[in-house]
């Protein structure tokens, strides 16, 4: 029903009337492979290939696939990918490879010489109630953070669930979920990332900083760096567990840009005391200041000490300025050039 759903849709896009005979050309690759559906349209023959899921690790998967078998096709033809919802990061894959692709929320891009369609911003109309299970919740993203630590690195199913704090049968599922998703392999030697880039960015497509518990107000300070530093210097005096996160990681990781706001996680709420030594005043608008407490303490894993400040891992600022303002978009750019390129670790 969804492939003969979505055939339709190709048809209505192109403008096909006859929707039986525009289907009724059978396509068979080299390799036996018989594809779901054929149109051929202002000199262009499309073919259509149904894939349950629009997140972006099943999408890097097909597109890998589709690229691969397309010069074995009898005659040229452009494939066209259909789900029932496209990702934004799945929809960002796609135009990277230039690969067209349709949903059946009503979304689209199918852009080749001579067509140009294009229609987005349409919900997804396949969301189940209450939140779905993911591979990256609290603290299933253990996992995650983990292995794009140490992506070149092969982990035993075992050796993991030791190192992320997580019992066995959690971290079976979790693996299971990130396995079938195409971001992960099991090899004989252990777990391995199968693409460094890709499980990122189907992180982040799924991240959300503001399931943790942020405290926005305002520090009197020079500007950034003197900042993050006067609050670095305070915390540790008092012996408080903390890490810098955000623009100010990236700051402290690459010296790329100036920042205004500083974002550090905390193990536990500040109490008063500690709010009144770092002089932060409860201030929602015009903060400078986010004291963050995480869902999960994972996000400290792999911090370490840059020019004398405790900051998140390169993996976890990241995240983090996913959803942060002023140049957080090109910090996470620069960080991700220095540090999270390919499959090497850091």
């Amino acid at each position: 029903m969804a492939v003969r759903q979505a055939a339709e849709r190709l048809a209505e896009i192109l403008g096909v009337s006859d929707l039986a005979d525009a289907a009724s050309i059978e396509v068979r690759t080299e390799d036996g492979r018989v594809w779901d559906a054929v149109f051929t349209n202002r000199g262009h023959s499309f073919v259509l290939e149904w894939n349950r899921s629009g997140s972006l690790g099943p999408i890097s998967s097909a597109i890998h696939q589709l690229k691969t078998v397309q010069g074995s096709f009898p005659h040229k033809v452009t494939p066209v990918l259909a789900v029932p919802y496209m990702g934004e990061a799945a929809q960002e894959r796609c135009a990277q490879a230039e690969l067209p692709w349709l949903d059946l929320s009503g979304n689209a891009r199918i852009v080749v010489p001579g067509i140009f369609y294009q229609n987005l911003g349409k919900p997804n109309r396949f969301r189940r109630a209450g939140r779905p299970e993911s591979a990256f919740g609290a603290k299933g993203s253990r996992i995650a953070r983990l292995l794009l630590m140490e992506p070149s690195k092969p982990e035993t199913q075992r050796t993991i669930a030791a190192k992320a704090g997580l019992d066995e049968g959690h971290t079976s599922r979790v693996v299971a979920k990130l396995v079938a998703a195409g971001l992960v392999e099991r090899r004989a030697d252990g777990i391995r990332v199968t693409d460094r880039e890709t499980l990122l960015d189907a992180w982040r497509e799924d991240y959300r900083f503001d399931r943790h518990h942020v405290t926005r107000g305002h520090i009197a300070s020079r500007g950034g760096g003197a900042l993050i530093r006067s609050i670095a210097a305070t915390l540790a005096e008092d012996e408080v567990p903390y890490a810098a996160t955000g623009l100010a990681a990236a700051w402290l990781w690459t010296r790329h840009a100036g920042f205004r706001l500083a974002t550090v996680y905390l193990s536990s709420l500040p109490s008063a005391e500690i709010k009144s030594a770092l002089g932060f005043r409860e201030e929602p608008r015009g903060a400078n200041t986010w004291l963050v407490v995480p869902n999960d303490d994972g996000v400290f894993d792999g911090a370490e000490l840059v020019d004398g400040i405790r900051s998140v891992h390169p993996v976890q600022a990241y995240l983090d300025l996913k959803d942060h303002p002023e140049r957080s978009t090109e910090a996470a750019v620069e960080l991700r050039r220095r540090f999270l390129r390919g499959a090497d670790g850091i």
